[in-house]
């Protein structure tokens, strides 16, 4: 059980950390707002790992939170923000599908000009 403990909070805390990268990238104007919740779930989970490593049975507990938060979660806070993330990736992807701006501006400088007669 020690290992699963110290794993979800190794996962969580890498996957939150994408995530919120994810979210200050596109602009989403509540970002700071969900890394407070990250930042609750978060201790909320060490606070399960010292507890379960002073002895006390948390499995049930734990397992009970794990899926009611994670449910709640995705299904509300998260999918707040995925459309603007999706839109900024869309974006994203459109722009650096050319080469990004730096090849469209340097194509656009020296692409040929007609030739006159």
């Amino acid at each position: 059980m020690a290992d699963v403990i110290d794993e979800l909070v190794d996962y969580t805390l890498s996957h939150f950390a994408f995530e919120e990268e994810l979210m200050e990238e596109a602009g989403y104007p509540f970002c700071a707002a969900h890394k407070r919740v990250h930042e609750v779930f978060t201790k909320r989970v060490s606070e399960y790992r010292m507890r379960f490593q002073a002895g006390e049975d948390v499995v049930d507990e734990l397992k009970s939170m794990l899926s009611r938060w994670l449910f709640n979660h995705i299904r509300n806070d998260d999918k707040a923000y995925s459309m603007q993330v999706r839109q900024h990736l869309d974006r994203f992807a459109r722009e650096h599908q050319q080469g990004g701006w730096l090849t469209r501006t340097v194509m656009r400088l020296f692409r040929q000009a007609p030739v006159r007669p």
